[in-house]
């Protein structure tokens, strides 16, 4: 999709894995990356290793309590340096399976609540969204 379909300057993409949730968002302009947050960082460390030691092992390191607090650290970073809206791929997020979209609702609350606007959530179907 060009960039020039985009109401925003401002693009929210999500990268998954078992592993990890990482939000990283893009200026449509120039491509490059202004803000991201991931649950890699310091902050989740113990609660990834906690699953890592757990037994039975767990196939997912994350759920949506951590991709609630990535949100809420990546709408910070954002209105810290000025962006008050950003924008979704609906097609991308309703592509996912169930399970992880289910999980990544609540990173989009996040970033609501904070007061940065993300465009296209409220277009995500199956009533996965009140």
């Amino acid at each position: 999709m060009a960039a020039t379909c985009y109401r925003h300057n401002h693009f929210l993409r999500l990268v998954l894995s078992c592993r990890k949730i990482t939000a990283q968002v893009t200026n449509t302009s120039t491509s490059s990356i202004i803000a991201m947050a991931s649950s890699s960082e310091q902050e989740f460390v113990a609660h990834y290793r906690a699953k890592l030691n757990r037994f039975p092992r767990s196939h997912h390191f994350w759920d949506a309590k951590i991709a609630s607090r990535v949100g809420e650290k990546l709408g910070f970073r954002l209105r810290e340096i000025g962006v008050n809206a950003v924008e979704i791929d609906v097609l991308e997020e309703q592509s996912r399976p169930l399970h992880y979209r289910m999980m990544v609702l609540p990173l989009f609350d996040s970033v609501k609540r904070v007061g940065v606007e993300v465009t296209g959530v409220d277009r995500l179907s199956g009533g996965l969204h009140p």
